[in-house]
Parts: structure tokens; C-alpha cells; sequence
């Protein structure tokens, strides 16, 4: 029996198509880990997303107007139906909450990653972490209480409690939907913006600058202290996501800020109508809200030297040269 002469193998190129970066990177660079970044396509999502929104708002609009036909309530000036402090300030959460779900939906595609590549570093919403962050939330949200009461207007006499039922329903109801509109809002503005920013820049700063000035604008011009104050607020929470590696600290300190916001608003008669927001502040509430979200930036810092929590991606495998041979008989 003789043996046929075995052939060496020789190394074929990898298959075609597109190949992650083998390199860790920081949440603002998520993009340019798949290997699938293309020019096109962060400019694309952006368009798709606010479109996809503005079809959500039609249909909510409908929807309210539906409602309030049914319910036999009054029109407001912009089509939809009064379904009263509490009922409006419902249907307005929520028409902010429907962007999380594109913003995922985004990030699959056209971004063509893992959705869980907005929320963090890890691909996933880090549960650990987030509590550390609401433990260093809560010395500045109650700085924050304190000092509001000591501000030129921070009290007023005239305002009215509106009594503990209505108090207790709203704070039910805004303790459900207050933080689903703040986390969209994060993954609208230190997500998505961040990250698609991030796919054609490396530094943190010019990544963070947009998003933080979009956010402002996008709470209305009120006074200059006010815009000024969320745009602080835009950079604090976009540095804070880069620096830890996803939106956990970010959420966490929205939510705090909406919850204090709109539960003085549920108390107070009247306060769930108002139509000011963070961009209306004068400048001794717009300072303070600075400082105590410098703080909290800190306080993060400080835990996340401690906690050491993920802050870039995890370093990819390059793919293998295949080859093959001629086996021997």
C-alpha cells in the first residue's frame, strides 16, 4: 500500500465583508467597532429617527384628541383634547418616552450594531452601577431641595397644596413615567447624538459639545441663565457617559432632576399646567443646579475610581486566515 503525498496548506485570505476593530474604544466610538461604519449612516439614523417621531406624535395627537372626544373634554390650542394637569402632563411623558424605542431600533439599523451597544460599553444596562450612581445622586438632589427654598422666589407664599389625594395620584402616576421620558431623552441626546458624533470625531469634547447644546435648545429659549444651565447640564452628562463607559450616570441624574421638578409642580395648584421648564429658570436656581450638578459629576468620579466600571469596549478577536489540505490516503 502506498501513501499519496500530502500537500502543504496554504493560507486563503479571510472571506469578504466587513470586520470589527479588534481595538477597544470608548462609548463615544462605539460605532467604528463593528466594522460596518460608513458616512452615510449616522446621518441616515438621524433623519429616520426624527421622522419615525414625528409620525408618533401625529398618532398620539389623534389619539388625545379621540380620548378627549370620547370623554367629552375641551380642545387646547394645538388640536389635542384638555384632559387636565395630570391627564396632559401623562400624555406629554409619554410622547417623549416613544423615542427610547427608536433609538434602539436605530442603532440596529441603520447604525447596523448591537441596540445595546447605546446603552453602555458592555452592551447592556449595568444594573450594579446604576445603583452607586443613585446613591451619588442623592446628596445634591437634596442640596438642591434645601437651597431652592432659600432662592429670591424659591417660595411663595400664595402657592396652595393641592391637598394629599391629587398630590399622592400624581406622584403614582409621574413615578412611572418620569423616568421612561428622562432615560429617552438620554438616549436621544447622550446616546444617539453622542454616538453619532463620536463615529467621526475623537475627542470627548468635540463629541459632547452638539448634544449638549441641542439638548438646551431643545427645552425652548426661556432666559440665558436657563439655557446656559442645561447645556452645562448636556456636557456634565456626556462627559460622565464617555468617562464611565454607558448612560447610566447620566439617567440617573435626569431622573432625580424631573422627579424634584415635576413633584413641587404636582404639589402646588396649578403646577402641572404651567408650561415652564429648566429653560425658564432665573440665574440663582440656573447657578445652584450647576453646582450641584458638578458635584454629582464628581461624586460619579470618585465612585468610579472605587467601582472601576467598564469604560471601553471589550477588545475584539481579529478574524482567522482558513486554509485548507489535501488529506492523505
Amino acid at each position: 500500500m502506498t501513501n499519496t503525498p500530502s500537500y502543504p496548506a496554504y493560507p486563503s485570505p479571510p472571506p469578504a465583508g466587513p470586520f470589527p476593530d479588534p481595538a477597544p474604544h470608548p462609548y463615544h466610538r462605539l460605532d467604528r467597532t463593528t466594522g460596518r461604519h460608513r458616512w452615510w449612516r449616522p446621518p441616515a439614523g438621524t433623519l429616520l429617527l426624527a421622522f419615525a417621531y414625528f409620525v408618533i406624535l401625529l398618532v398620539l395627537l389623534a389619539f388625545s384628541y379621540a380620548l378627549g372626544t370620547a370623554l367629552g373634554a375641551p380642545e387646547l390650542p394645538d388640536g389635542g383634547a384638555n384632559l387636565g394637569p395630570l391627564g396632559n402632563t401623562a400624555m406629554d411623558l409619554v410622547a417623549i418616552a416613544t423615542a427610547l424605542p427608536l433609538v434602539l431600533l436605530a442603532t440596529l439599523w441603520p447604525a447596523r450594531r448591537a441596540a445595546g451597544t447605546v446603552t453602555s460599553v458592555t452592551g447592556r444596562l449595568r444594573i450594579g452601577w446604576l445603583g452607586w450612581c443613585l446613591l451619588a445622586g442623592m446628596p445634591p438632589l437634596l442640596l438642591l431641595t434645601g437651597i431652592s427654598f432659600f432662592l429670591p422666589g424659591g417660595s411663595d407664599e400664595s402657592d396652595t397644596f393641592v391637598g394629599w389625594r391629587s398630590f399622592l395620584a400624581a406622584l403614582a402616576v409621574l413615578a412611572v413615567l418620569v423616568p421612561l421620558q428622562a432615560a429617552a431623552e438620554e438616549y436621544v441626546f447622550r446616546g444617539w447624538l453622542l454616538q453619532a458624533v463620536g463615529a467621526f470625531v475623537r475627542s470627548p469634547w468635540l463629541a459632547v459639545i452638539p448634544q449638549a447644546v441641542l439638548f438646551a435648545a431643545a427645552h425652548g429659549w426661556g432666559t440665558r441663565w436657563g439655557f446656559l444651565g442645561l447645556a452645562v447640564n448636556g456636557l456634565v452628562m456626556g462627559l460622565l457617559t464617555i468617562r464611565t463607559g454607558g448612560l447610566e450616570a447620566a439617567i440617573v441624574l435626569h431622573v432625580l432632576n424631573n422627579l424634584l421638578a415635576f413633584g413641587v409642580s404636582a404639589a402646588l395648584v396649578g403646577g402641572l399646567s404651567s408650561d415652564e421648564t429648566a429653560a425658564d429658570a432665573p440665574w440663582p436656581l440656573a447657578l445652584t443646579a450647576m453646582a450641584t450638578d458638578l458635584l454629582y459629576a464628581a461624586l460619579v468620579l470618585w465612585l468610579a475610581r472605587r467601582r472601576e466600571p467598564q469604560r471601553l469596549s471589550t477588545p475584539r478577536t481579529p478574524p482567522a486566515r482558513y486554509g485548507h489540505a489535501t488529506p492523505t490516503a
